[in-house]
């Protein structure tokens, strides 16, 4: 009889490269996706106090990290736009001019090869912050639809890759589908926020993209925490729409959500590490609690084992780098 322990896991930890060969999730900068956020002007690199690492810049500037993300071999990047006017229907959105759509064009112009995914939200182009036309004091859903579709149309035009409806409006995937279809753009996927749940992780986000409400909240369209079955539900509801992707935001406080919307839906699912879940790594590692670099990895990597297939994260550009890109 072998001598106890007969079973020895640690066999399987004794050096980095046996623990990689059995290593059951892996993270590759191609899982992740960088989120840019361009403001109007040239040469503007505006840094954001409450996210370190993370900068407003003109499209110029913008083309910069975008060229550095396609060299490290990041799956792509997703852009928000901040723009120079807004007014209470945020028109400055959808027009065919907007910024994002100019800065797609300029990314695609240079960087062909590059995935560009675009926010579809109406919350950085509105007066009042919210995610639509407000009637009564409250979004009006079937005003702000036909909106978020002109928007769609007017990125995909410009070369966006996909577009991903981030506002949580019923119906807006269906109709973002139509108008994309009936405007040519068939190729052009749809990444939706399915599962989007009223976080308090959402705080530095409004900083770097100027889109706290000025009145009241985002609850009325936004998920309540307590609940999973109404993300699957959601999730069935904007494939049966015309999604491809499905995502679930935040992601450290949801990781039973993302699993069990991958393992129900079998779609492909994206999550978003969101910007207080970053923020508070870098905020403890700037005292000296923790290791901030492999805090970030491992929140990845356990966003990953979820069942998420790629994420979105201000961490990208520095994962890849610590991995030789």
């Amino acid at each position: 009889m072998p001598s106890f322990p007969s079973h020895r896991p640690r066999r399987l930890r004794r050096s980095e490269t046996i623990r990689s060969l059995v290593r059951e999730t892996s993270l590759l900068p191609s899982d992740l996706i960088l989120p840019l956020f361009v403001v109007p002007g040239e040469g503007v690199r505006r840094p954001v106090a409450s996210m370190a690492g993370v900068e407003q810049t003109s499209a110029d500037e913008l083309l910069r990290d975008a060229e550095e993300a396609l060299r490290l071999g990041i799956g792509g990047v997703l852009l928000f736009g901040i723009p120079e006017h807004k007014d209470e229907a945020g028109s400055s959105g959808y027009g065919g001019d907007n910024i994002v759509s100019r800065a797609v064009r300029r990314i695609k112009a240079e960087l062909p090869g590059l995935l560009v995914m675009t926010d579809v939200c109406l919350c950085e182009y509105t007066s009042h912050g919210h995610c639509g036309v407000i009637r009564d004091g409250d979004v009006d859903n079937d005003a702000t639809v036909p909106l978020l579709a002109r928007m769609a149309v007017a990125h995909a035009a410009a070369g966006a890759d996909v577009v991903a409806p981030s506002d949580m409006m019923d119906g807006r995937v269906g109709a973002i589908r139509k108008a994309l279809d009936d405007a040519g753009h068939t190729e052009t996927a749809i990444l939706s926020y399915a599962a989007k749940y009223a976080s308090a992780f959402y705080g530095p986000f409004r900083d770097v993209a100027e889109s706290a409400p000025t009145f009241g909240d985002r609850r009325t369209a936004q998920m309540d925490p307590g609940n999973v079955l109404e993300a699957l539900r959601e999730a069935r509801l904007d494939v049966d729409e015309g999604a491809d992707i499905l995502m679930v935001k935040p992601a450290l406080a949801y990781l039973d959500v993302i699993h069990r919307v991958k393992a129900e839906t079998g779609y492909p699912v994206c999550a978003y590490h969101v910007s207080g879940e970053y923020a508070m790594i870098v905020a403890a590692a700037e005292r000296g609690w923790i290791d901030g670099d492999r805090a970030q990895v491992e929140a990845l990597t356990a966003i990953k084992r979820a069942g998420a297939d790629m994420v979105i994260s201000y961490y990208a550009r520095q994962f890849a780098r610590r991995s030789g890109g």
